[in-house]
């Protein structure tokens, strides 16, 4: 399972559900920034599924038709500002980013999470001078768990899962960028049945109740 790294927690819970089902079934998860991992597939890595955080990214692989069956939009997120627990610098926007001295991270531009950082910081008219550009959006997340930056901006289900190691700071609707996740299974997977069940499994009412409960909303 190749999947953008806000999935990290969901897709594990998801596949320790569907082993209930599918006794002995080992899901073997590769989780990273979706631009990475579109990449990978497009180099030849085995994956079954590929779950992106951006239709971007999902495109480069249909484009090398290496999808079996049409990618489905399967979960959206939103992005919000993660601070240290507390708010100790009492960030309480966008625009506090671009304070002298505040130490921010932000995912790499070429991470979807990056790209819609910069749509919104551009919405709003504000420039940041990241610290640091990370690897993917967990990546940035950490960054500020581990009070080595004072601000990142992550996705809510990221925040979420931090617990109270980080805050959020909610960022107008205004200035939103709506995150789409779409799923397929990879043409040419050694598991197909297993690889349709999980998408299947993520697009049922069942699988959508456990990503509300991450932080993800409805496509």
């Amino acid at each position: 399972m190749f999947a953008g790294s806000s999935l990290t927690d969901a897709l594990k819970k998801a596949g320790d559900r569907l082993k209930v089902n599918n006794p002995g079934t080992d899901y073997v998860f590769n989780f990273g920034s979706s631009s990475t991992l579109a990449t990978q597939i497009a180099s030849g890595a085995p994956a079954d599924v590929f779950a992106s955080a951006d239709e971007t990214n999902m495109q480069k692989v249909v484009d090398a038709k290496l999808n079996e069956g049409a990618p489905a939009v399967f979960l959206s997120n939103r992005l919000q500002i993660a601070v240290a627990a507390g708010n100790p610098k009492h960030i309480t926007g966008l625009n506090d980013l671009a304070k002298p001295g505040l130490i921010v991270v932000l995912a790499a531009p070429t991470v979807p999470a990056g790209k819609y950082a910069l749509e919104a910081l551009q919405k709003a008219g504000v420039t940041v001078r990241p610290a640091s550009l990370e690897v993917d959006v967990r990546a940035a997340l950490n960054k500020v768990a581990l009070g080595e930056a004072d601000a990142g901006v992550v996705y809510v289900t990221d925040v979420k899962s931090a617990g109270a190691r980080v805050s959020g700071v909610e960022i107008p609707e205004q200035y939103q960028v709506i995150a789409r996740y779409p799923i397929a299974v990879v043409k040419d997977s050694k598991n197909p049945r297993l690889a349709r069940a999980f998408v299947d499994y993520l697009l049922s009412d069942e699988g959508r109740t456990l990503l509300a409960e991450f932080g993800f909303s409805r496509p």
